[in-house]
C-alpha cells in the first residue's frame, strides 16, 4: 500500500523515542507522565475493527504502519491489531485505516509492557515483533517490548502451534533475543530465516537495511 503523504502528513515533529518513562510498567512509576499511553483492562476488539471481528495477529511496536498495513493487504482474512506506544504516530496510523477504510487493521496507542489482559489467550496466530528500539545499554534494557515477563505474554496469547516473528539488524539484541528464547524453553527456534520462509511485507527498516548492505536477523519461535 502506498501511502498518501499529502492527505495524510506526518505528525508534527514525529520523534523517534518517546518520554522513555512510557516503556516501564505503570506500577513501578511514581507517578505516570502525560503522555504516558492509556491503561486498558477491557476492550470490546471487535469494536475497533471495521469488519467486526476480532484479532488473531499483533504487530507490536507497529511504528509507522507501513508493514501492518501491507500485511492488511496480503492477507485479508487475518484481522492485524498494531500495539504503538507513541500517541501522534497510533493516531496517525489509525487515521489512514479509517479513513481509507481498511476492515482488517487497527492501531491502537498502549504500552505492551502493562500487559495484553483485554486479548484472550490462545486466540493468537502470529505476533510479530520487527526492528525494534535496541536499548543496547544494560539500564535500558527494562524498556523494551521482549522481555521474560512480556515473553510470557506472547506465549500466553498465541495459540498452539502460533509463530513470534523477531527481525533486528542489531547483533547484540539478536543473541538477547535466542538468550531469552532458549531460557524460556517454550517455543521451538528457527534461526537464520530467508526470504522463502519469511515471505511477508518488508517494513521500513528493512528497505533501509537493504538499501544500504546492513545484514539483519530474523527467528522464528513456534509455540510448543
Amino acid at each position: 500500500m502506498i501511502i498518501d503523504n499529502q492527505k495524510y502528513p506526518y505528525p508534527a515533529r514525529l520523534r523517534h523515542h518517546t518520554n522513555p518513562a512510557c516503556y516501564i510498567p505503570a506500577n513501578e512509576l511514581k507517578e505516570l507522565p502525560e503522555n504516558y499511553p492509556p491503561l486498558i483492562d477491557s476492550i470490546n476488539l471487535k469494536n475497533i475493527f471495521i469488519n467486526g471481528k476480532e484479532p488473531n495477529v499483533l504487530d507490536v511496536g507497529c511504528g509507522k504502519a507501513d508493514f501492518l498495513l501491507n500485511y492488511a493487504e496480503q492477507f485479508p482474512n487475518d484481522n492485524i491489531l498494531g500495539i504503538e506506544v507513541r500517541e501522534s504516530i497510533a493516531k496517525w496510523a489509525q487515521n489512514i485505516i479509517s479513513g481509507e477504510a481498511i476492515s482488517n487493521a487497527a492501531v491502537i496507542w498502549y504500552s505492551v509492557i502493562n500487559g495484553l489482559n483485554f486479548i484472550p489467550n490462545n486466540s493468537i496466530d502470529k505476533i510479530f515483533y520487527l526492528f525494534p528500539d535496541p536499548w543496547t545499554k544494560r539500564k535500558q534494557i527494562k524498556r523494551r517490548a521482549f522481555i521474560p515477563e512480556t515473553l510470557e505474554i506472547y506465549w500466553n496469547l498465541l495459540k498452539q502451534g502460533g509463530k513470534l516473528y523477531l527481525a533486528t539488524d542489531v547483533d547484540e539484541v539478536d543473541e538477547y533475543h535466542k538468550k531469552v528464547l532458549k531460557k524460556f524453553g517454550k517455543f521451538n527456534v528457527q534461526e537464520d530465516i530467508n526470504d522463502d520462509q519469511w515471505n511477508f511485507p518488508i517494513t521500513n527498516k528493512e528497505k533501509f537495511c537493504r538499501r544500504e548492505m546492513i545484514l539483519f536477523n530474523r527467528i522464528i519461535a513456534e509455540k510448543l
